[in-house]
């Protein structure tokens, strides 16, 4: 226990998933014959990484990021990161949305996060398909092409494609991958379908840029 939180480490992504699942169940049930403060709810976030085990304590990336996670989850509801999702998305009969890339302190990259929706569901994906996208307008913009046949000149589109990523961060209730996400595409032949699959969005933005005179 670290101070009013509980942190547990388990050898199966499926058995970490299926105990925050019966728990927020149980809490639930009981919840349900309390009233006002009495009520509690917790939030419960579930990521598959290394740790570190020394005196009986856990610590490292792996923990930086299931309480970063646990922070999104909204009171009594569950959140997951990719890698957990990619382990337990055809094994459990659970909803998944996802809510996008999140940053983690001291950590490169941002995390990718979903939702456990609680209840069985119809909509659950088949075994190969991909989530569901972002519910609120969502877009990645891929690098632009430089097709000025300078290569010297890939600083000035990347530069373009960086201030639209940035403009577009700043439009109310849109979200917007991030650069390190979308610049692992750079120079690699790609399908815009499966680009809004791989990274949960609506929108796939991509361009060309020919830089002319001085």
């Amino acid at each position: 226990a670290i101070g009013d939180n509980l942190l547990a480490e388990f050898a199966s992504a499926v058995d970490a998933v299926d105990c925050a699942v019966a728990i927020q169940q149980k809490l639930a049930e009981l919840n349900s014959d309390l009233t006002g403060e009495r009520k509690m709810h917790f939030r419960i976030g579930v990521n598959l990484g290394d740790v570190v085990e020394e005196g009986g304590r856990i610590y490292g990336d792996g923990v930086n990021i299931a309480a970063r996670i646990e922070a999104l989850a909204e009171a009594g509801g569950i959140c997951i990161s990719r890698n957990i999702f990619e382990q337990v998305k055809n094994k459990l009969k659970l909803g998944y949305e996802y809510i996008g890339e999140h940053p983690v302190k001291n950590i490169a990259e941002p995390v990718r996060a979903y939702r456990i929706l609680m209840e069985s569901s119809p909509d659950v994906p088949d075994k190969g398909e991909r989530p569901e996208v972002s519910v609120k307008p969502s877009v990645a913009v891929l690098p632009f092409d430089n097709i000025s046949g300078d290569p010297e000149q890939e600083y000035f589109s990347d530069g373009i494609t960086e201030e639209i990523i940035t403009a577009l961060s700043k439009v109310p209730k849109m979200f917007v991958i991030a650069r390190n996400s979308t610049f692992t595409y750079k120079g690699k032949p790609v399908k815009v379908q499966q680009v809004g699959q791989e990274l949960g969005v609506r929108y796939v933005l991509e361009g060309s840029v020919r830089k002319a005179g001085n």
